[in-house]
């Protein structure tokens, strides 16, 4: 007898053989033991899990004549026996009612129609005429329409099995008269321990990395794995080891994925260096690997240390060895989640574009360059809070560079004593992120001046300084019940009733009906209370003056003042004599909008980092 292929060699004949599939063989076997056998059954999942194996072994759990099963040969069994004549021409796919079609050759209506007129006769011996139709995406709407009609009322006699790896493609009125099993992917400790099992019955000596290796190839598919270890087999005649079956497959040793990652993390210190990565991707190249199966194996092995960053190292989501795992945990120890989750994309943008580009190597270097470059970029909420916070300091004669090191950033970054005290957007994102974070920012780190300290005791968010009303929008909001204020000894900014009315109608700009009520209020300043009598009633103050309306009004004014205000809205104001347009009253103390904005401490910085210009300016009091 010529050579049987493992994967053909150990197929499972029973129910119990399958393993990865319980879900599957419990139900088909609940429902021979209760008589509930369905007309038409539709298996769908990965490639190599058992589909049309399973839907042999229903077919000679259907026709088996032994009677072992059910205590009559009368009756379908729990289990074939393997042995007699029905199951072992089903076994060897030479059985006379029990047809295998493959539908990627027979898939047209002229096939469906010669399998609607067989269908109508009796089976010769069996119990049941069963039709297993491999592939069956492959059928055409039209011969699918023709199978229709015979699908949804057979004779007692016949039932469909169909099987494929693309169940969206069947029409939904296929899929609703049949019973659809959706089967999963393989496990790699499933796979793992078939595999071991199938060595020892075959006295092959194996590794435990190099059948790692091979459930890992295998990519939740047992026929694949299976194949593949066909192949190693026959490429050593002694012991199967990791590195016969990495050469085997064409993967890149481990360890070069360590060391590009590596390579990577100390671009962002002044020893690092890209060279060292141009150098073993041309080592890797020069023994022969592609370039996209390293970007593949890149892409799964940046996977796994994002896993092993997010869940831990010997989280059940890692599908690896015990070295891969231990490796993943030393690289997960280098980044941070964020530059793990930016790398992942750059290697999978990059695995997508090698499929379809002609210099394959160019674009793999070019994005192993790109991930080496993005370790030195800062994150643009910390440009913006260096922004936010030198807002209140003169504009700069000289431009800074766009982009610079994380190192050369911290030495052109102010004194502490000549920062402005306002809560910048960075720190405020990382207050929100919890206490961890915002200890990183350096605002409130356990060394921080005390006068510099956070308090994240207080109801409101406390804004100081000049920049505070352009940062008022981005304030966090009341519902994280998270605040932060900023104590740094410095003067607070003189404030009367005017400019905090001013600043409250500036906020809210785009609220014009609100503003038209505030703008004739009668304005005091008492301490810390500003109060405004307006000429209308609490019942309308209570409606246009709105829970989020009041927050960013006292931001505003907060902000201004360089201390928390209370913005106190009561009736009793005087009734107007005159409307006086609001732009006429300010534009002598403001000058025109363009104006205001390009003397604006914060536009200028924005100018000077990103090379910024305004477009458009829109001045919310005047549409007021």
């Amino acid at each position: 007898m010529s050579y049987q292929v493992l994967a053909r060699k150990y197929r499972p004949q029973k129910f119990s053989d399958v393993i990865g599939q319980e879900h599957v063989t419990r139900t088909l076997q609940n429902a021979i033991a209760q008589d509930r056998i369905a007309h038409g059954y539709i298996f769908s999942g990965h490639r190599g899990i058992g589909k049309t194996t399973v839907a042999r072994i229903l077919a000679m759990a259907l026709n088996c004549r032994s009677s072992s099963g059910s205590g009559s040969n009368d009756k379908p069994v729990l289990e074939p026996c393997g042995i007699c004549d029905s199951c072992t021409e089903i076994r060897n796919g030479n059985s006379v009612d029990v047809i295998e079609i493959d539908a990627a050759t027979n898939r047209g209506i002229d096939e469906i129609r010669e399998l609607r007129e067989a269908a109508r006769y009796r089976p010769a011996r069996d119990r049941f005429k069963i039709y297993i139709l491999d592939e069956a995406h492959q059928i055409t709407d039209a011969a699918f329409n023709a199978l229709l009609k015979t699908l949804e009322e057979p004779p007692s006699h016949v039932i469909f099995m169909m099987a494929t790896t693309q169940p969206e493609d069947i029409p939904q009125t296929i899929r609703s008269r049949c019973q659809h099993f959706s089967y999963r992917a393989m496990k790699f400790d499933d796979i793992m321990g078939q595999l071991r099992e199938i060595v020892a019955k075959e006295n092959i000596p194996a590794d435990e990395d190099a059948l790692a290796l091979l459930a890992e190839a295998g990519d939740g598919s047992m026929r694949d794995a299976l194949s593949i270890l066909d192949q190693a087999i026959a490429s050593t005649s002694e012991r199967l080891t990791a590195d016969a079956v990495r050469g085997l497959i064409g993967s890149a040793p481990a360890t070069a994925l360590e060391t590009v990652m590596q390579a990577v993390a100390e671009c962002s210190t002044e020893k690092g260096s890209t060279e060292k990565i141009l150098v073993l991707v041309d080592e890797l190249i020069g023994e022969g690997h592609s370039p996209t199966h390293f970007a593949r194996q890149l892409v799964r092995f940046l996977r796994n240390v994002t896993v092993a960053k997010i869940a831990g190292k010997d989280s059940a989501l890692l599908q690896v060895s015990s070295d891969e795992r231990a490796r993943a945990g030393r690289i997960a120890d280098l980044f941070s989640e964020e530059d793990l989750t930016r790398h992942l994309q750059i290697m999978l943008r990059t695995h997508g574009e090698l499929g379809y580009r002609q210099e394959q190597r160019f674009h793999l270097e070019l994005g192993l360059l790109k991930m080496a470059h993005a370790q030195r970029l800062l994150p643009i909420e910390q440009l913006l809070s260096d922004v936010a916070a030198s807002s209140s300091l003169p504009a700069r004669t000289a431009p800074r560079p766009v982009l610079a090191s994380p190192m050369e950033a911290r030495r052109n970054e102010p004194p502490a004593s000549a920062r402005s005290n306002s809560v910048s957007p960075f720190a405020a994102d990382s207050a929100r992120k919890g206490a961890p974070k915002a200890e990183s920012s350096g605002l409130c780190g356990a060394g921080a001046p005390a006068r510099e300290r956070c308090d994240i005791t207080t109801a409101n968010v406390v804004i100081m300084g000049s920049a505070a009303p352009a940062v008022a929008e981005i304030s966090p909001d009341p519902r994280y019940e998270t605040a932060i204020t900023v104590e740094t000894g410095l003067a607070p900014s003189p404030a009367t009733a005017e400019s905090l009315r001013d600043a409250v109608l500036n906020a809210l700009g785009d609220q014009p009906m609100l503003v038209s009520m505030l703008e004739n209020a009668e304005w005091t300043l008492n301490g810390n209370a500003l109060i405004a009598k307006a000429a209308a009633s609490a019942t309308m103050i209570e409606m246009s003056f709105p829970a989020e309306a009041r927050r960013v009004a006292g931001a505003a004014a907060s902000g201004l003042a360089g201390r928390p205000i209370k913005l106190q809205v009561e009736p009793g104001g005087a009734q107007p004599s005159a409307t006086v347009p609001r732009q006429a009253s300010t534009a002598t103390s403001y000058g025109s909008a363009r104006n205001r904005a390009e003397q604006d401490p914060i536009v200028q910085r924005m100018k000077e980092k990103f090379g910024a210009e305004i477009r458009t300016v829109i001045d919310y009091r005047e549409k007021g």
